[in-house]
């Protein structure tokens, strides 16, 4: 098993979450996050003055997937949160040693998947 590690802009969610869970993958946690990278500051004007900003908001998603379908997720990602331009992200991919679903109990692949006659909500 592999967790995805997801740094994205904001507008970038909707369309990977769609087409991800279009795929079969309906399992992701969103965070709200803020960070520094080769974009460095910005200027923002408000009220006549201006303000550099060092840290740009991002999402962190964070997915875990078994082996075989890690390149699936990252094309996804990359497809939606690919501008071209500094500040796009980072896509970071992590070995998971074990899984446990704790209402069941259940471990390893298992947990990553959906249980007969539950859906995606």
């Amino acid at each position: 098993m592999k967790k995805i590690e997801a740094f994205i802009r904001h507008e970038a969610f909707e369309p990977i979450r769609t087409e991800l869970l279009e795929k079969g993958f309906p399992s992701l946690s969103i965070i709200e996050a803020k960070g520094s990278g080769r974009q460095k500051g910005v200027v923002e004007h408000y009220r006549g003055s201006s303000l550099t900003v060092y840290v740009r908001p991002k999402l962190k998603l964070e997915c875990v997937v078994e082996n075989k379908d890690v390149s699936v997720v990252t094309e996804t990602i990359l497809k939606h949160a690919r501008t071209g331009a500094v500040g796009d992200g980072k896509i970071f991919i992590l070995p998971v040693d074990e899984a446990i679903r704790i209402r069941t109990g259940e471990d390893g692949d298992e947990v990553l998947q959906l249980h007969d006659g539950e859906n995606a909500g």
